[in-house]
């Protein structure tokens, strides 16, 4: 699908330089879900109809991309006359004497494909939408006009695509993070930066209280960390030489610190505090360590993509013979979660060495076979993705599927000889002498905040009882019922369910049409006859009405369904 989508991005610009003359091409890539090109040239909405329009002109020519060689002077003297300057700057970049274009019909682009055999294979196609995107992503650049699009081998393909993008939309935990009160982003203080509200300070908790949990039963220790250290720390690391970009530095009296982006230094610091026997390892520290990392503003995007977070980070120091049954149990524990939380499908890729690295080949090698060796012992399918581990080391990245199957960010394990080299950490091993430990970096879930996107997304703001801010909101018809409700509501609230009481003066449907919004489970619902019998009428959010109960019988029907992380 990639040559596909690619090919289609070539067929609009291809539309697009036929009505706009004088339009700057910039790229034009095949994506995860379609394909984009940026142009510097004034398109609105209403140009996407005109553009549509004549690409299914060209489509219908079942025109042939030809591929085209030229040496680089060739090149050069083409776009120069054409006035393609970012073409140019793309050019200066390729270091083969020989660049490859594509022609089809009139068109001609700088590209190096592959694409289809003819435009007529494309049967169904869609442009999504525009949105404004810097040259080569830097903010010192001019903003070019961005086109995505979508297009398949069928109708059929391109409807269904359309439906789940609708599908999406109504998903969107933007939307509904505002709309359920769980958070919200301020202008004033700064983009990429999260504010729970007293509902999404809930979620998160009961998230975090989970978490605690079960990294005690697999024997992690907890830590906490400062937020800032100094800046050699992160020299020593390799920070500051592989991922500057990224980071806030901060100066004050003459010294240099950083805002930390990792957690990793400081639990080597605590690792470093004491000498540590062969006896002691495996050791694993545990942080719910806030980092924050610089992001474009253009790439942010509500809890996906922030500045600041907090990650469920561990670091394992082990020895190497106990490399591969750590990063097993590791494996097991990031399922389980996943599985906890309703997510049962995922893929699973092993992220080789990138192109600027620390630390020798030899090691970077015993770092990637043991971590195959796991995928493979453990039966799991999973994908190479070359050269997208992390400076210090290869890693697994596994990335959940939500009802939409679409994929997600979640738990990733990975292997650093390096670090613990850096850092000259060491164990006293059982003959007496000194040894250097391996270190594992792990998440399970990964980021909170993108965690939170996702399962929002997931259940489309319809929380698991277990996890919804308001467990259950009692709704009495009129003020009559009042004395009871505030009886059944501190009855559920001694009883840990979380639960709220609608006191308005608004009629009953009305009352039930707002708690719907809210995605609430549970609507105890009193009038006279359950305020007279001391029962509770209960309406399930997917359910219905489910029914009159006692207040003993309903909460131990609450208690079971948070149990069961219903």
């Amino acid at each position: 699908m990639e040559a596909f989508w690619h090919s289609t991005s070539h067929i609009m610009a291809s539309a697009v330089s036929k009505i706009f003359k004088d339009v700057k091409l910039g790229m034009g890539p095949p994506i995860s879900d379609g394909f984009y090109y940026d142009f510097d040239c004034h398109i609105t909405e209403d140009d996407l109809v005109k553009i549509e329009e004549e690409m299914r002109k060209i489509i219908k020519e079942n025109l042939h991309f030809e591929k085209i060689t030229m040496t680089k002077d060739e090149a050069k003297k083409y776009l120069s006359k054409e006035g393609q300057s970012y073409k140019l700057e793309i050019l200066d970049e390729i270091k083969d004497n020989e660049v490859s274009f594509f022609q089809n019909g009139d068109f001609i682009d700088l590209c190096k494909g592959p694409h289809i055999e003819r435009t007529g294979e494309i049967k169904a196609f869609k442009l999504l939408r525009l949105a404004g995107a810097y040259w080569r992503g830097s903010e010192k650049n001019p903003m070019l006009t961005r086109i995505y699009g979508i297009s398949f081998k069928s109708q059929k393909e391109l409807d269904d695509y359309l439906l789940k993008i609708e599908e999406a939309k109504k998903r969107d935990h933007r939307v509904l993070g505002e709309q359920l009160g769980l958070f919200n982003i301020y202008d004033e203080v700064g983009g990429g930066l999260i504010f729970y509200h007293p509902k999404g300070n809930i979620l998160r908790d009961e998230i975090i209280y989970f978490l605690k949990k079960e990294h005690r039963k697999r024997g992690y220790l907890e830590l906490t960390t400062p937020h800032i250290g100094k800046k050699s720390l992160w020299e020593t690391s390799g920070h500051c030489d592989y991922y500057k970009e990224n980071m806030y530095f901060i100066k004050k009296d003459d010294e240099d610190y950083v805002l930390k982006p990792m957690n990793c230094p400081g639990h080597i610091m605590v690792y470093k505090s004491t000498i540590r026997s062969y006896s002691e390892l495996p050791l694993r520290f545990f942080e719910l360590g806030t980092v924050y990392r610089y992001e474009r503003s253009g790439v942010l995007h509500g809890l996906l993509r922030v500045r600041g977070f907090t990650q469920d980070d561990a670091h394992i120091f082990c020895r190497e013979e106990q490399l591969k049954d750590e990063i097993k149990g590791v494996c097991k524990f990031a399922f389980d979660m996943l599985s906890s939380f309703g997510f049962k499908e995922y893929d699973v890729y092993l992220s080789t060495k990138p192109e600027k690295y620390v630390g020798s080949d030899e090691i970077w090698d015993l770092a990637t076979n043991a971590l195959r060796d796991v995928l493979k012992e453990e039966c799991l399918n999973f994908s190479i993705d070359e050269g997208e581990g992390v400076f210090y080391g290869p890693k697994i990245d596994i990335k959940l599927k939500d009802a939409l199957g679409r994929h997600w960010q979640g738990p990733t394990i990975q292997v650093d000889f390096n670090l613990p080299k850096r850092f000259d950490i060491s164990y006293m091993g059982n003959d007496g002498k000194k040894h250097q430990p391996v270190m594992i970096h792990r998440v399970v879930l990964g980021s909170l905040e993108r965690f939170m996107g996702a399962l929002i997304e997931h259940y489309a703001g319809k929380l698991p009882l277990w996890l919804s801010p308001i467990q259950v909101l009692i709704l009495p018809i009129t003020d009559n019922q009042l004395d009871y409700a505030e009886k059944i509501e501190k009855g559920l609230l001694d009883e840990g369910i979380r639960a709220e009481l609608d006191k308005r003066s608004e009629r009953l449907q009305r009352k039930i049409k707002d708690a719907y919004n809210m995605k609430i489970p549970y609507l105890a619902i009193i009038g006279n006859k359950e305020r007279e019998g001391e029962k509770i009428s209960l309406r399930h959010r997917e359910k219905g009405d489910i029914g009159t109960f006692t207040m003993d019988d309903f909460i131990s029907l609450v208690k079971e369904g948070i149990a069961k992380k219903a």
